[in-house]
């Protein structure tokens, strides 16, 4: 009989096997249409804000004994818990009739609803914000937090969606995979189930057809949950899983191919803190440099000194090895305060990037100062700058320039199709390409990365991006130039295989995702790179180059 599967997004490879447990639902406020009287509102006020702190300091706890990505997540929402702008929303309703319940539903929906027209960063935010009023909401009734159970056993973790607070404090021994409704590849949910190890799919459309209790085996490559599988063969599918994750624990690297091929894999950072982390692995060096995470909260702009004994931090944990610099990658979801940002009805696609000089007079070319100041102070000889947003040639030409008259060595990242639709054209002006798989995904399929609704389209796996991806790559073949992948797509194992196949020549990801794609690497040669990597481009779908390439590659 065949087996019911359900089949989804996979962002975390892996198998799992364990009876499906789900979220708690929300508690829902008592509908009253009666107004609190006048002389009642002002205890009520403190009778909301008292729930809310409640809300934000277990964040808050939670936090400090969480650890890496978890914490900056539990930190981040433990924030906005105390933010002053839904807080005085609420207060307003109070004081107007409303109930504290009644309150924080309407407040948290002005917010969500301002956040979605937004998009972006701030439009995936909303699950957080959500989760904020779920839980105020049940602190108001005296009722328990609505979110994760507490399993006395190993279970896979089922929810429509999964809030910080939900993925942060996770057990990887009894959550042994990830499985939700909603959510893509860049969500919080994959970020922290890669962290934790733990296979992960997201966008599972027919989830809710898996029952409370039901086993279910999670194949977190190709994004299919089997439902209630042959228990022998199930097993068998988790004990080679683990066999493969005792192998990753022991890799050391350096990452070659099994035909001895050598493949550069780097790590993306966002501080020197992050990048003496990141020395401290198996990483050769930094592929991306994502400058404007240092500046979130930047209300001024830096001056060159203080910028440069920043980028000079992550100079300094890789002395003698590669570090690309991207220079501001703000707009969108990465607004940074000191930065002219326009009121823009489609901000991913407006002034972000390369184009904030346009608005920004000088700013780009004080970044550069800096970025030239840290590599003299740190005696590097060969520093490699790049600019994100890249659409034009004569984009290219005026920041190769800018970068050659500081002896910096010049770069654009690939995430605009026109540049992967003439590359030639452009590496005639600079000396290497970093492909941006997230956003010349976005970009590619016309579909905001950050909606759930269209995970299956901004999935890297698209034929049509692969397709780009080869003709950029066989283009700094030809032209004796790097072409490396910086996205989440060189973070996928056996993503990672195609990518080389394409003609890739280095990776760069999360610090903690280097060994998988080590070890993944080391199992094949790079003829078998090549040919799978000509079949899967001429799938059909996603899923279909996916499989393929499973298939082939093992």
């Amino acid at each position: 009989m065949e087996k019911k599967t359900v089949r989804g997004t996979g962002v975390v490879g892996g198998y799992a096997y364990a009876p499906a447990a789900w979220t708690r639902p929300a508690h829902l406020p008592p509908a009253s249409t009666a107004l609190i009287a006048e002389d009642d509102r002002p205890a009520e006020v403190e009778r909301f804000k008292a729930a809310a702190e409640t809300v934000a300091a277990r964040f808050t706890e939670r936090a400090s004994a969480a650890t890496g990505v978890a914490t900056e997540v539990l930190g981040a929402t433990a924030a906005l818990a105390r933010d002053r702008g839904w807080i005085r929303a609420a207060s307003k309703l109070i004081n107007g009739g409303e109930s504290a319940e009644q309150a924080t539903v309407k407040a948290i929906a002005q917010f969500v609803a301002q956040f979605e027209k937004v998009g972006g960063l701030m439009a995936e935010r909303t699950t957080d914000l959500k989760d904020i009023r779920d839980r105020v909401v049940a602190e108001l009734m005296g009722l328990p937090e609505p979110g994760v159970p507490q399993p006395t056993s190993p279970v896979v973790l089922c929810a429509l969606d999964l809030a910080p607070a939900d993925t942060a404090g996770l057990d990887p021994a009894m959550i042994k995979a990830l499985v939700t409704k909603f959510g893509g590849p860049t969500s919080h949910t994959a970020i922290i189930a890669r962290q934790l190890g733990i296979p992960c799919i997201v966008a599972a459309s027919d989830l809710e057809s898996v029952v409370e209790g039901v086993p279910i085996l999670v194949d977190g490559t190709t994004g299919i949950i089997t439902v209630e599988p042959d228990p022998a063969e199930a097993d068998d599918l988790v004990k080679k899983d683990e066999e493969l994750r005792a192998e990753i624990r022991a890799w050391s690297g350096p990452a070659a191919l099994a035909d001895g091929t050598p493949v550069q894999l780097l790590a993306n950072v966002q501080d020197g803190a992050a990048a003496r982390k990141a020395s401290g692995s198996q990483a050769e060096g930094v592929g991306l440099f994502r400058t404007e995470l240092c500046f979130l909260t930047a209300q001024t702009e830096p001056s060159v000194n203080e910028q440069a004994r920043i980028y000079g931090e992550v100079f300094g944990a890789f002395p003698g090895k590669k570090v690309v610099v991207r220079t501001l990658d703000a707009g969108s979801d990465k607004p940074v305060p000191f930065a002219n940002h326009e009121d823009e009805e489609n901000p991913a696609l407006g002034v972000r990037g390369i184009r904030l000089g346009w608005t920004n007079k000088g700013l780009i070319d004080r970044q550069l100062d800096a970025i030239a100041q840290a590599a003299e102070d740190n005696g590097v000889k060969d520093a490699w700058v790049m600019a994100p947003m890249v659409a034009t040639v004569d984009e290219a030409f005026e920041f190769a320039a800018k970068c050659r008259e500081r002896d910096l060595t010049p770069g654009i990242m690939v995430e605009v199709p026109a540049v992967a639709i003439m590359p030639h054209a452009f590496l005639k002006e600079v000396d290497f390409f970093s492909i941006g798989t997230n956003d010349l995904t976005q970009y590619t399929m016309a579909a905001d990365r950050m909606s759930s609704n269209l995970a299956t389209l901004t999935d890297p796996w698209q034929p049509a991006v692969l397709r780009l991806i080869q003709n950029t790559a066989a283009a700094g073949q030809e032209m004796g130039k790097p072409v490396g992948v910086c996205g989440e797509a060189a973070a996928d194992p056996l993503l990672a295989c195609i990518l080389i196949g394409l003609g890739i020549t280095s990776l760069s990801m999360a610090t903690n995702a280097i060994p998988a794609v080590g070890v993944q690497l080391s199992k094949v040669t790079l003829e078998q790179c090549t040919e799978v990597a000509d079949k899967v481009v001429a799938s059909r779908n996603a899923r279909d180059a996916k499989e393929l390439a499973a298939e082939l590659l093992g």
